[in-house]
């Protein structure tokens, strides 16, 4: 009962801190800079304590914080046109959202729907179920359900994305599966969405990537890994206290967000997995509005 009670105390405390307090706002927008010009949303998952027990909180601590765009993270059970109503009062503009694999993979005709409905320009999912390591069969059934939703989403002006989680590094033939992914999913129907946390933990170079796969690379989740974690692990997790403001952590984002300008990702949202989102993020936005080169 008390670590209920405790529990409940905090997501309060959390709600009361980020829903009352806003933030200054970068030349061209909220998290930019003179040279970085984003623009930054925010994925709604990172106040997933919040949305948890108050959506309405949630959405006013993201306007708080200074965020317009967001990628969306489930609907709070209101119908899409709700949630589009509700999201647009609250001055938010959805861009992109993340599903579950079996959700193209099973419910196309629906999620094609469902992201028409919310108005989203990129749909698509951060994990391709596997057991064990990732292998080259579950990698060519991955590219070909992309391939086919992409096909259907692109009928709308949607684009299909898929977000790197890091298991996905295998070393395979002269590289690794993530480029037999990229390989075999088709340029005009399957973009991806790189999330640099889980991409510097499995060992990758994330300014090297973005230049191997030019005109590839869309959106962005930023996000910095704590200095001392080891790094060159496939398993895909790490403690949730690893994701660390970003600025603070092993990733040289400087040359990362330069980079990322230069070969034209379009959208870019902090996801912040820590357990305190309302500390971190604002730390994250002040780091990004003072990046110059």
């Amino acid at each position: 009962m008390k670590k209920n009670f405790n529990f409940i105390l905090t997501v309060l405390a959390t709600v009361a801190f980020c829903a009352n307090t806003s933030f200054a706002m970068g030349p061209n927008g909220v998290g930019t800079s003179k040279s970085f010009n984003g623009p930054v949303g925010l994925q709604l998952y990172s106040l997933r304590t919040i949305f948890a027990t108050n959506a309405d909180a949630g959405l006013k601590a993201t306007k708080n914080m200074g965020f317009v765009e967001i990628e969306v993270s489930g609907t709070y059970n209101m119908t899409p046109e709700k949630y589009v109503e509700t999201l647009k009062a609250a001055g938010l503009k959805p861009v992109s959202g993340l599903w579950d694999y079996n959700e193209f993979a099973k419910n196309l005709d629906g999620m094609v729907r469902l992201a028409k409905a919310l108005g989203v320009k990129y749909a698509g999912t951060a994990y391709i179920p596997h057991e064990g390591a990732f292998s080259e069969k579950a990698c060519r059934e991955a590219a070909a359900v992309f391939n086919k939703a992409g096909e259907a989403l692109a009928k709308e002006g949607i684009t299909f994305v898929f977000h790197n989680h890091g298991y996905e590094f295998v070393p395979f033939g002269d590289g690794t599966l993530f480029d037999l992914l990229v390989k075999e999913t088709k340029p005009e129907f399957v973009s991806f969405e790189m999330d640099t946390m889980w991409v510097v933990f499995p060992g990758q170079d994330p300014v090297a990537l973005l230049k191997k796969y030019p005109g590839r690379w869309a959106l962005m989740h930023v996000k910095d890994l704590r200095k001392g974690v080891q790094t060159g692990s496939l398993k895909g997790w790490t403690e949730e206290t690893n994701d660390v403001s970003i600025g603070t952590g092993q990733i040289n984002f400087p040359v990362l967000m330069r980079a990322a300008q230069e070969v034209g990702v379009k959208h870019y949202f902090i996801e912040d997995e820590s357990p305190a989102p309302c500390q971190q993020i604002p730390n994250s936005l002040k780091y990004l509005e003072s990046l110059s080169w």
